[in-house]
């Protein structure tokens, strides 16, 4: 063919060439379409055969009527990668409202194994059947519903990044692999660093703090690491966290105010964009309001002794049936199911947050749903008082994991506080989940290295 020729087109060849995606399809009737996916589902009916394929937009339904692109499938199983070509005919009962006849079956990558999992069936989420959720997890995973809870997950992490973007924070990413542990006591993860020993990073608590001096505002998303022989529905031993650090605030209220409005903004954002999505998944009705109800630790304690008659006259800090019970009386009291709890006794506190007066730090817990999601402090950021709290606390301020973080103090660092929630937590109860590891892809827990 001549080099200077141009061959044209016509609109219909054009579409063929193109790969069309699934909430696509419908604006196509009485036109060719390719379309590329996964093998969903097959399934006789009347003689013909009904294809779902799956791409990363949902499900497209084919019907394939001649047989010799029905044999093309023959021995296929589900997750086979096929390429197929077909005229786009409106049917309201399929997905989207439309669907392919007379294909043309082109398969790319032939699966010939049995699926371990049935992915176009309800994955049970029951405890008793989550070790076997988590072992077939790349597989089960195309399962549409299961899906949705990271699409999810995703659209969180988006809205919480443009929120922080708009309020002029700078996004950072500090070492996980560290030489001391800023949590303090023993639960982290120990290893040999080239004959040094170090820690995996319980959170980022010193670093932020540090770039306060340097951007005033950052945060950062991450893993963190929690050495924790706890084996219950809200620990897991890698977490992705928010950690969010921000500088010349007036006080502790600026940081409750901003966690606030930080919630509530990216709370209702999700329920209004992604509502079939939830509706879906069942998620429970999103109950909140601008302003959260506050109360002191003792407060609580006091009204659930009242109302369910258990004695916490011993308690310091809640129980998690408190944890649950006072964020049920505030959605009934207060038409808001987030609480700030207050109160906590300094001699409860991090070496790094500052004392109130009263003998309680300021500080507060952020619970939502049942569980708290976050510790809200104001940071002490006065050189001579932060050192003789790291002494209180047994931490040398001279030793390699906290020289730096100490120096950037002698050189001068405002008032600041800040706050840090696991997306893994949040996105649970956003969805009403039973258990933390079923928002995370592949979780880490005393008993799960692998997949």
């Amino acid at each position: 063919m001549n080099s200077n020729c141009k061959k044209h087109f016509t609109r219909e060849e054009e579409i063929v060439g193109m790969r069309v995606l699934s909430d696509e399809v419908s604006s196509h009737v009485g036109k060719k379409i390719s379309i590329s996916g996964w093998v969903h589902k097959k399934r006789l009916l009347g003689g013909l055969t009904f294809l779902n394929i799956r791409d990363r937009h949902g499900l497209i339904q084919v019907v394939v009527q001649d047989k010799s692109e029905v044999e093309k499938l023959r021995g296929m199983q589900i997750g086979t990668v096929v390429v197929i070509e077909g005229t786009v005919k409106e049917e309201p009962r399929a997905p989207g409202g439309a669907e392919l006849h007379d294909p043309v079956v082109t398969v790319d990558v032939p699966v010939i194994d049995e699926p371990l999992v049935e992915i176009d069936k309800p994955l049970s989420h029951k405890s008793e059947h989550l070790d076997t959720l988590f072992e077939y997890r790349a597989i089960g995973l195309r399962n549409l519903q299961e899906t949705k809870i990271f699409k999810i997950r995703s659209q969180l992490l988006k809205y919480i990044r443009e929120y922080l973007y708009a309020q002029d924070f700078v996004e950072i990413n500090t070492p996980k692999i560290v030489a001391g542990a800023a949590e303090g006591g023993a639960e982290v993860f120990k290893l040999d660093y080239f004959g040094q020993e170090a820690t995996l990073a319980q959170s980022p608590q010193l670093y932020k703090q540090m770039m306060v001096g340097v951007f005033e505002r950052v945060f950062e998303i991450a893993p963190a690491f929690r050495a924790e022989l706890s084996a219950t529905t809200r620990h897991v031993s890698e977490v992705t966290m928010l950690d969010v650090e921000m500088g010349f605030i007036d006080g502790h209220e600026d940081v409750l105010k901003f966690l606030e409005s930080l919630l509530y903004e990216v709370l209702t954002r999700l329920y209004a964009e992604n509502e079939p999505e939830l509706k879906s998944l069942n998620a429970p009705a999103l109950t909140l309001k601008s302003e959260f109800p506050r109360y002191t630790m003792a407060e609580i304690h006091e009204l659930y002794q009242k109302h369910t008659k258990i004695d916490v006259s011993n308690e310091i800090d809640l129980t998690p049936d408190e944890e649950r019970w006072i964020c049920e009386y505030s959605k009934k009291q207060h038409g808001c199911e987030a609480v700030f709890a207050t109160g906590l006794p300094a001699s409860k506190m991090k070496f790094y947050h500052m004392k109130g007066e009263g003998g309680v730090a300021l500080s507060a817990d952020l619970l939502f749903r049942g569980i708290e999601i976050s510790t809200v402090p104001q940071r002490e950021h006065r050189l001579e008082v932060l050192i003789e709290q790291m002494k209180e606390a047994g931490v040398d301020p001279e030793s390699q994991g906290f020289a730096a973080y100490v120096s950037a103090f002698r050189y001068g660092l405002p008032k600041h506080g800040g706050f840090g929630f696991g997306i893994d937590r949040l996105t649970e109860k956003a969805i009403g989940l039973n258990n933390v590891k079923e928002a995370i892809l592949f979780p880490r827990d005393i008993n799960r290295l692998a997949p």
